[in-house]
């Protein structure tokens, strides 16, 4: 009797998706506790495995996602480190890159380091860009750094030295100086961490994961104690940012993998309904509490990307937070929640966003202290929401009080009605997850009206159809459970982890023997790792990627090498393809310019994971109406009485015409037109419309 166990701790609330040997599915959700977020751990799983009718001794698997170390970097809740890098070099970290993510703007703020000035000391080294030594590693010089950073308060270092990803001896080395120096002082290395060209995010992605490792350990202790204390008696298993999942060792002493390990469950939820559903292309949508995220899926696979940002000066705006190079599922965050506060500015326009109330306050109708209407006020007030089956009925919200908030700080400021005040405060958010989605996209080449939309998280489906409408897509796909789907994607991964070297030079002067034996070694390492979680030949996938540019571009292109033998007529017809997808246009063959390589990758995965999944069942009631209820119709700019529909009793073949609504315990799907819901043989909810705008 084994269960499997995804735990999502989110801005606003924290989801528990418990699945049965027998493949039944179970879901759990909870106010998420800043304070102590195993209270709403602990909250969530009683709640799904209440409902399964079982008990967490029960549990063979847990796979846990977080935002703790974004948080934590937002919030500066880390270590005090230190950084030890090359002579002349100390103010790299600050410097940052010529770019500017505002160029019309003079008075920018660029991120602030994670280490102060005071804490970053130059060692005399020079490591060429070939490996080779040009001026020997003065050690004197790194014990005096050591004890100054001692004396100062460190109890982090990170070491980040010119060119340590062709030669790491010298890092290597300053490590060994830092254990005789400051026994039991926390180390990364960037050859160990990010061993890659770029000095500026290697350093940061360097600092950040020592930065973090102390707060990493220490939670992932004491969750792990805490699930013990209930009964769990096997290893708890961590999401990473790059869809793979991780022992909780690898896990504190790389916590960087960690960044986006909360908000991709929902990409993988999709990647695998996608797979086995055969549901095509995908505009992924997950609205939760505290943000909305999109993603693209072709061909069922999350496209993984190797650098994000953190802790940005402007939250929306690329170039203003500190890179870091880590594989992460490519997504867009903005500031669209149920939380997602409504005010009017100075010059009296209604503005949404992006600050959140989040689960504390919380929106004014949890009444929980909040006084500033949300977007989950608006929704209540319109009639979206049912205020006494709200989480299926587990929590109460009050739609007098945000009505009343609505009213006094949106509605009379600008002469309007409550239901107006409302829709404006939808629309708003609506066209700001529109305008997010259609960058996302043209940045990548891709046309959303070829795309269907899944959309999932607690308030996803609430917006969904009037943003496919937005968007253009004809389609609209709800699956079951999609209040807590990111919380089900952690358990249709398998471990995986990714290495990467850099071998720099143009397609026609690269050494491919080189190039292969460094792939084979990359290899071997993940390889290795799997190994000791009992994954070994046929078990284990290994893919191999290359970053490719045009000679003196600054932006890199990824290639799939496949799994033959590396050729540079192969790479080169690869990246021709790749970046004509990318940008519409390649050189004339014949004509080409140099192509260059600069950095090669090896991912390793275990098998995928084998568990039986049952089919939703469909409750034996007898008419699937269980109410009515005024819900807003944009389009009649008045509240008309819908049919609320119990998403339970929907069977496969159902068919209806809007407006309408329909109600399972995490979320709510509004048709607020007379488009036509569907279900499918997955049970999955269907919208589709004859003229998407």
């Amino acid at each position: 009797m084994t269960l499997s166990i995804g735990i999502d701790i989110g801005g606003t609330f924290t989801d528990v998706a418990v699945l049965t040997d027998e493949g039944d599915r179970h879901f759990g959700k909870a106010l998420t506790t800043y304070g102590d977020p195993s209270q709403g751990v602990f909250a969530g799983l009683t709640i799904a495995l209440e409902r399964a009718g079982r008990s967490l001794s029960d549990a063979g698997l847990i796979v846990h996602g977080t935002t703790l170390v974004t948080n934590a970097l937002i919030e500066r809740k880390g270590a005090i480190t230190a950084l030890i890098t090359t002579d002349g070099f100390r103010d790299s970290i600050e410097i940052g890159t010529e770019s500017r993510f505002d160029l019309f703007d003079l008075t920018i703020d660029k991120p602030t380091p994670l280490v102060p000035r005071p804490l970053r000391f130059g060692v005399r080294e020079r490591m060429l860009v070939t490996g080779e030594v040009l001026t020997p590693l003065d050690e004197e010089d790194v014990r005096r750094a050591v004890r100054s950073a001692v004396k100062a308060g460190a109890t982090a270092i990170g070491v980040c030295l010119l060119h340590a990803y062709a030669n790491p001896a010298h890092e290597l080395r300053v490590r060994d100086i830092i254990s005789e120096e400051a026994p039991g002082m926390r180390v990364s290395l960037s050859s160990e961490v990010a061993p890659e060209i770029r000095e500026y995010p290697r350093a940061c992605t360097t600092l950040a994961n020592v930065y973090m490792q102390q707060t990493v350990e220490s939670y992932l202790a004491r969750l792990t104690d805490t699930l013990a204390e209930g009964g769990f008696q096997r290893d708890l298993q961590i999401m990473l940012s790059g869809a793979g999942i991780a022992t909780p060792e690898l896990a504190a002493r790389l916590p960087i993998g960690l960044l986006e390990s909360g908000p991709v469950g929902g990409v993988v939820a999709a990647a695998h309904l996608s797979r086995t559903q055969d549901l095509g292309d995908l505009v992924v949508f997950d609205m939760g509490g505290t943000t909305a995220k999109f993603s693209l899926l072709e061909d069922g696979d999350p496209t993984i990307v190797q650098e994000m940002e953190v802790a940005r000066t402007d939250r929306f705006k690329k170039g203003s937070g500190i890179p870091i190079k880590v594989p992460v599922v490519d997504m867009i965050e903005i500031g669209a929640g149920g939380g997602s506060i409504a005010r009017v500015d100075g010059i009296g326009r209604l503005q949404v966003g992006p600050d959140s109330a989040g689960s504390e306050p919380g929106p004014v109708c949890y009444g929980r202290g909040g006084t500033q209407p949300t977007v989950t006020d608006a929704n209540l007030a319109l009639g979206y929401l049912d205020p006494d089956n709200f989480l299926g009925g587990t929590m109460s919200i009050d739609r007098h009080a945000a009505r009343e908030a609505i009213d006094r700080s949106i509605a009379r400021p600008l002469g309007m009605k409550v239901e107006e005040a409302a829709h404006g405060i939808l629309k708003i958010v609506t066209e700001t997850m529109g305008s997010a989605a259609r960058v996302h996209a043209a940045e990548r080449g891709r046309d959303l009206r070829a795309y269907s939309m899944i959309a999932f998280g607690g308030a996803g489906p609430l917006h969904a159809h009037q943003l496919a409408r937005t968007l253009g897509t004809k389609r609209l796909i709800v699956p079951a459970g999609a209040g807590v789907l990111s919380a089900f994607g952690f358990l249709t991964v398998p471990l995986s982890y990714q290495f990467s070297t850099t071998l720099r030079g143009t397609l026609d002067d690269l050494d491919l023997a080189e190039v292969t034996a460094a792939l084979a070694g990359l290899e071997a390492q993940g390889r290795a790792v799997l190994a000791r979680s009992g994954h070994e030949g046929a078990d284990v996938t290994v893919r191999r990627f290359c970053e490719m540019r045009y000679l003196g571009q600054s932006h890199d292109v990824t290639i799939d090498l496949g799994d033959g033998a590396v050729t540079a007529a192969d790479m080169r017809a690869a990246f021709r393809a790749r970046y004509r997808e990318l940008y519409r246009y390649v050189q004339e063959a014949g004509a080409d310019l140099p192509v260059e390589a600069l950095v090669w990758r090896v991912r390793v995965s275990g098998p995928m994971p084998d568990r039986q999944e049952r089919p939703a069942s469909v409750s034996g009631r007898a008419s699937p109406v269980k109410a009515e209820r005024p819900i807003w119709v944009p389009a009649r700019a008045a509240m008309e009485t819908a049919p609320v529909y119990d998403r339970y009793a929907l069977a496969p073949g159902f068919e209806a015409r809007g407006p309408l609504v329909v109600e399972e315990a995490e979320s709510t799907l509004i048709v607020a037109d007379t488009s036509t819901l569907s279900v499918d043989t997955h049970l999955n909810l269907i919208v589709t419309q004859e003229d998407a705008a």
